[in-house]
């Protein structure tokens, strides 16, 4: 039994020291071990995935380690008491509140449910929904990371994160009801469910490690799947939907949706994408992506009614579409 509980750590702890070794060995070892000279699409697709994987790896353990401390030493009562009635300033202060909640958006939607049991109003908890995935400190150094060369996506997205944010929460305040969580007494999130009986730090430890591994197996899939579809994708096709507004800016927020990639990495696969795509659709892809994609959609489903879930996706598309859209058109014009 405590092989079994321990296995996690243990685990976390190989991986760490092989990514290390990898980190300041593979240019050695690797490529005598490997040889695809004789296939050199698949050589494309590991160079591709190697970069995707050790960029974001450091961000990926960052978020993870954030996510924990948060989940274990700040309870939601402190940030209940920061988050005001009027809706208006309970909006800001929601904003004001995402900035110290660097938690991936599976984290923060049982975080969000919790609150609003507490009181906290519906679009109080929409808008850290929105931003909390994306206003953080470990988002926002990816992403600077990520787009060094273009600085107008990193204030692009934050800029459409805080206006997606206001329009949504003044939206839902004014036609959504009080009455949208799902009332359930079991835990509706693996792998963010801790032993009261044990230490906080051992806690922090296992949910380091779920939490790693959790987002961790999402973003291998997502790098694997942007490798192939750099590597492979006819680019006459990928230049011909890339350079369309419209086109491009829904198949990149459909990419981000199946991706499934956390916020704190999905910046590294959206820069393989910004030489074949418009600013305004790499924004599509890295806004809308940590607020809604198919496993949060699914945890949502669980944790609020269907109502409201069918309600906030449909809107955060529609805002975020268009966001993208005229900010695209800015930034081609010189803007942000």
């Amino acid at each position: 039994m405590l092989l079994k509980r321990y296995a996690g750590n243990l685990l976390l702890l190989i991986l760490l020291f092989l990514l290390l070794a990898f980190f300041f060995l593979g240019d050695v070892f690797v490529p005598k071990a490997i040889d695809f000279s004789d296939y050199p699409m698949l050589h494309s697709v590991l160079v591709v995935f190697l970069g995707l994987f050790l960029e974001s790896i450091p961000f990926l353990f960052l978020g993870a380690i954030a996510s924990s401390f948060i989940q274990l030493f700040i309870s939601e009562e402190i940030i209940q008491r920061m988050i005001p009635k009027r809706p208006l300033t309970a909006i800001f202060a929601a904003i004001a509140a995402a900035l110290i909640i660097p938690v991936c958006e599976c984290a923060i939607i049982p975080v969000v449910r919790r609150l609003i049991q507490k009181g906290v109003p519906v679009h109080a908890g929409v808008v850290l929904l929105v931003t909390a995935p994306i206003l953080n400190v470990i988002v926002f150094g990816s992403t600077y990371y990520a787009f060094q060369n273009n600085p107008s996506i990193l204030y692009g997205r934050i800029i459409l994160c805080v206006l997606t944010a206001i329009i949504a929460g003044l939206f839902i305040h004014i036609f959504s009801t009080k009455d949208v969580v799902k009332e359930d007494k079991l835990e509706l999130v693996q792998g963010h469910v801790h032993d009261s009986q044990s230490s906080k730090w051992t806690s922090f430890i296992d949910h380091t490690s779920q939490e790693f591994f959790m987002v961790g197996r999402y973003f291998i899939i997502g790098a694997l799947f942007a490798s192939v579809f750099q590597v492979f994708m006819d680019r006459s096709v990928m230049a011909d939907i890339g350079q369309a507004p419209i086109k491009g800016t829904a198949l990149m927020m459909g990419i981000a949706f199946v991706l499934s990639l956390c916020s704190s990495a999905d910046a590294f696969v959206a820069a393989s994408f910004s030489h074949s795509f418009l600013p305004g659709s790499i924004l599509g892809f890295l806004v809308f992506g940590p607020m809604l994609d198919l496993k949060n959609v699914l945890i949502m489903m669980s944790c609020f009614k269907r109502s409201f879930v069918v309600t906030y996706v449909l809107l955060i598309f529609a805002v975020v579409f268009s966001l993208c859209l005229i900010a695209g058109g800015l930034i081609s014009k010189g803007g942000f």
